[in-house]
């Protein structure tokens, strides 16, 4: 029922989009900085560890051709650096680098900015457009995170609750069981299978490329690795519990504390694999951190998965669970709620830095969120809690006093049955707002904690190539022939009254650099009656650009642009583009 809940929540509300939790702090050389000598490498420092790609890095120099580098490494002791060798002699003018690297809580994230060796060229070059992340691919990995989420407590709480809680009549959580161990294994497989193209931003089918192996290397990749090993040791820890109880009295039976202890084990190293591979392993106080991490999701799965356990043995058992079993179960969500508390309070702080991060940063909204579900679910489990009391407390069956033949007054059935039904109506209850809160979990694991945006706002954040003041247009086009699509890139110099330097690019329908025969811009004013202007674009060998554009006044100028791509194809589009003072 957990499980289904989830992929209702899932369906309806659809795969948020991750924000990565690395943040860039600085780079070297400084965004938009002119150096008089050619740097020996490029490193960019960000607000914690992250991890390196094959192409991490890609710098374009002034001509628009791409610059020849090393391999993409950590400076010396700093995992929260990504550096890479530029090739000696690097001529004058402006380079533009483009960058991608895989954030410790596992997203990748990128960026781009420029810098200049002795003077800024008249235009920078631009970076072929590529989409941070694929639709298909970013959908199908945070699909596969929610599923692990839900699949590791309903696994998890599960076997707790028939460990701790002893239920007479066990057979009702074996489908719970398998559910989470299939649905976990089979959610560890498909993240593991996307991890290569979900950090390269690309489409599902580049998993099967060769160069994907190398993702297995990776933290992320290795934690998931040793979750499908700790899986596989679950069966069979599983496989013999369930032979070692054969024969014995299911109402006497206690799990033996050596089986309690390879359990405990399995558990905990399965929580070291997400604290392991996102935000705890990172930052400030990572010891901690990690601890903290673990235990959260133990205790989450303890209770959270336990509650389905719970539902499952009030609905299906063939006889009603002792007020015993619902009275162990009542105090484990108790001391899981507890650990969950403390846990979370620290999370919190770490995650949050101020008061003011509350209500001013994305992080401290969707926390706020998550705690007032919480305080919701918090108010349901004091139900069930007061129903589990009802239940334990109800008068046992009578027995007649010894030596009399008098008979008892009447066991009040109907009082007994009515504090089970209630008592099932709250768990059900209980776990419907569980569901939301661990759905808002999965979402607040992959949002920037509001520290990490703070420490990253301290310092100058690069921004986008491009020149300062500029104003960037992105126009399409499409002339009608299979190869006569594509996009052209303009930038104004600096957007105002008048000279102003106009730059073009050309992408083609692969989103690579392309050449045309012809690029045409003008300007006209309607407003005043003036135009149209000829920028006179000129071809300077991979780009268009011209330094004299003279716009004389103010307001909203029409630009037309005119790609033509063969002797008798070409497109005009139009845009409107605001000029000040």
């Amino acid at each position: 029922m957990l499980l289904a809940a989830a992929l209702v929540a899932l369906l309806l509300g659809g795969a948020a989009p991750a924000l990565a939790h690395s943040a860039l702090r600085d780079t070297d050389p400084a965004d938009q900085s002119v150096v008089d000598t050619p740097p020996r490498h490029i490193t960019l420092t960000f607000t914690e560890s992250v991890g390196l790609l094959e192409d991490s890095f890609r710098v374009y120099g002034p001509d628009n051709r791409r610059v020849p580098l090393g391999e993409p490494r950590h400076a010396p002791g700093a995992s929260d650096t990504a550096r890479t060798a530029l090739p000696d002699g690097l001529a004058d003018g402006t380079y533009t680098v483009a960058w991608r690297v895989v954030s410790a809580d596992s997203h990748p994230v990128s960026g781009a900015f420029t810098f200049s060796v002795g003077r800024p060229s008249p235009t920078p070059p631009a970076v072929p457009a590529t989409a941070d992340e694929h639709p298909v691919t970013a959908s199908l990995y945070d699909t596969g995170r929610h599923l692990a989420y839900v699949a590791a407590a309903l696994l998890i709480g599960t076997a707790a609750f028939a460990a701790l809680c002893r239920p007479p009549d066990t057979a009702p959580l074996r489908p719970a069981l398998l559910t989470g161990w299939w649905t976990l294994l089979t959610a560890t497989v498909v993240l593991l299978v996307l991890r290569a193209p979900y950090e390269a931003g690309t489409a599902p089918g580049t998993a099967l490329d060769a160069s994907a192996a190398r993702t297995l290397a990776g933290r992320p990749g290795l934690a998931l690795l040793a979750r499908l090993a700790l899986l596989l040791l679950t069966a069979a820890a599983l496989l013999l519990l369930r032979r070692s109880r054969r024969g014995r009295a299911p109402e006497t039976d206690r799990t033996p504390p050596a089986h309690l202890a390879v359990g405990a084990a399995l558990a905990v190293a399965l929580a070291l694999t997400w604290a392991a591979a996102e935000h705890a392993s990172a930052g400030l106080q990572v010891p901690s951190a990690m601890t903290s991490s673990v235990l959260h999701l133990l205790a989450m799965a303890c209770w959270l998965g336990g509650l389905t356990a719970l539902l499952l043995t009030l609905y299906r058992a063939r006889t009603p669970p002792p007020p015993a079993t619902v009275t162990r179960f009542s105090r484990l969500a108790f001391l899981s709620v507890t650990v969950l508390v403390v846990t979370g309070v620290y999370q919190s702080w770490r995650g949050l830095g101020s008061w003011n991060a509350l209500t001013d940063s994305s992080y401290g909204r969707v926390l706020t969120l998550k705690l007032l579900a919480t305080a919701l679910l918090l108010s349901a489990a004091a139900l069930s809690r007061h129903w589990t009391t009802a239940l334990a407390t109800a008068p046992a069956e009578p027995h007649p006093p010894t030596g009399t033949t008098t008979p008892p007054a009447p066991l009040p059935t109907a009082a007994v049955d009515g504090h089970r039904r209630a008592l099932r109506r709250s768990v059900l209850a209980e776990a419907a707002v569980a569901v939301v809160v661990l759905l808002i979990t999965t979402v607040l694991t992959g949002t920037l904690p509001a520290r990490a945006e703070s420490e990253a706002a301290e310092s100058p954040r690069p921004q986008a190539a491009g020149l300062p003041g500029a104003s960037a247009f992105t126009i399409p086009f499409d002339v009608g022939t299979p190869d006569g699509r594509g996009t052209v890139q303009i930038t104004m110099d600096p957007g105002r009254v008048g000279e102003n330097g106009v730059q073009a690019v050309v992408f083609g329908p692969d989103g690579g650099l392309t050449a045309v025969p012809e690029l045409r811009l003008t300007f006209t004013l309607a407003a005043r009656d003036i135009g149209p202007l000829d920028a006179k674009l000129t071809d300077r060998g991979g780009y268009w650009a011209t330094n004299d554009l003279n716009l004389p006044l103010a307001g909203t100028w029409t630009m037309r642009l005119t790609v033509r791509t063969s002797a008798l194809d070409q497109v005009t589009e139009t845009r409107e583009t605001r000029i000040t003072r």
